[in-house]
């Protein structure tokens, strides 16, 4: 397919994209002012992916702290493989809370009109890697090829995108999405030479495909920190049940707490879970390698969102800057860190429209 193919094709997929979530959109009644609190909710249905960068919530299911903190609550966990439809989970209102990639979940608040749901926590900074074959060493080595990222629209593929357009390779470089495992054996055979991907997938590549790094995204921000996965809950949800998500966010809390003081025990949880989830685990120096590049961080990075908002649209993954004004709500949180006498979180000034 040619490149102006394909990117009539993107913008295709981008319309559709947007139309599912639109959708979604139309058949929910998630709107906060109609909400009060009803005490402890009956259930939670969470989402996850199953990759090193939600080690959070892997290791929270498979200790079960989840599940301990929520008591009588029933914790009903959903996976999902791409932040698209994880989205129109939320807006559709089949989904509670959720572990998300950052792009998407400024996409849920957008397309929402900022009303359906409510950044609460982060999870993961880091673990994300530019990674390429042997002989391509320099950005301008990438003209004329095609970067593979996860799912059109997703963390990965807006700095993917940005990243391009501040190299001046936007239009000499062609961006494909597939699902991580497909690139894997895509680059084994020789068919892709370049992708952006999350954890454990940049790993796995540099170590069993013999990919090299040439871009580590943490080295794109300030102090080597941006929001790799957050945690959303439907506003609705939020208001109507704020005990229960701060229950949630204590299980979170201790999954850190876990990974910090048994990180042999975290790896092996995480590695438990996702040979469950897909039907293979991690080797030994994929997971070691994964670990060392992820930080587990409640903290969501809030004033990193007005630049991720605005890379949204340099990336040509959104025409129009989405606001983030109110899209943080971090009550929960902080009283949840405090409790545990840990330091608060930072709102940036986007807990207020």
């Amino acid at each position: 397919m040619s490149l102006h193919r394909k990117r009539a094709a993107t913008a295709i997929a981008l319309s559709l994209i947007a139309a599912l979530v639109g959708c979604s959109r139309v058949g929910s009644s998630d709107t906060a002012d109609a909400a009060t609190d009803k005490g402890e909710a009956a259930e939670l249905r969470l989402g996850y992916f199953p990759n090193v960068t939600h080690a959070s919530a892997l290791i929270g299911l498979e200790k079960g702290l989840f599940a301990k903190e929520l008591g009588a609550t029933k914790l009903v966990p959903t996976k999902f493989t791409d932040g698209s439809t994880e989205v129109a989970a939320f807006l559709g209102g089949s989904l509670d809370a959720g572990f998300i990639g950052s792009g998407p979940a400024i996409n849920a608040y957008a397309k929402s009109d900022g009303e359906a749901v409510r950044l609460v926590a982060g999870a993961t900074s880091g673990g994300a890697q530019l990674v390429t074959s042997a002989e391509i060493a320099t950005p301008q080595d990438l003209a004329g090829k095609t970067v593979v990222t996860p799912a059109l629209g997703n963390t990965q593929d807006v700095a993917l995108k940005k990243w391009l357009v501040e190299q001046g390779l936007k239009d000499k470089v062609q961006v494909d999405n597939r699902d991580s495992a497909q690139t894997f054996d895509a680059f084994n055979k020789g068919e892709v030479r370049a992708a952006w991907l999350p954890e454990p997938w940049s790993s796995r590549l540099v170590l069993d495909a013999g990919a090299k790094v040439l871009v580590d995204e943490k080295d794109l921000w300030a102090q080597g920190k941006f929001p790799t996965t957050v945690l959303l809950v439907r506003t609705r949800y939020l208001r109507e049940h704020p005990q229960t998500v701060r229950k949630l966010l204590t299980g979170l809390l201790a999954a850190n707490d876990y990974a910090k003081t048994d990180e042999a025990g975290a790896k092996a949880a995480v590695n438990k879970q996702l040979e469950a989830l897909t039907g293979k685990g991690l080797g030994g120096p994929v997971i070691d390698r994964a670990f060392t590049s992820i930080e587990l961080n409640p903290d969501p990075l809030a004033a990193t969102f007005p630049r991720l908002a605005k890379d949204a649209v340099t990336a040509g993954v959104m025409e129009k800057e989405p606001q983030v004004a109110g899209f943080t709500d971090l009550t929960a949180l902080n009283a949840v860190l405090k409790a545990a006498g840990k330091p608060g979180a930072d709102a940036a000034g986007l807990d207020k429209k």
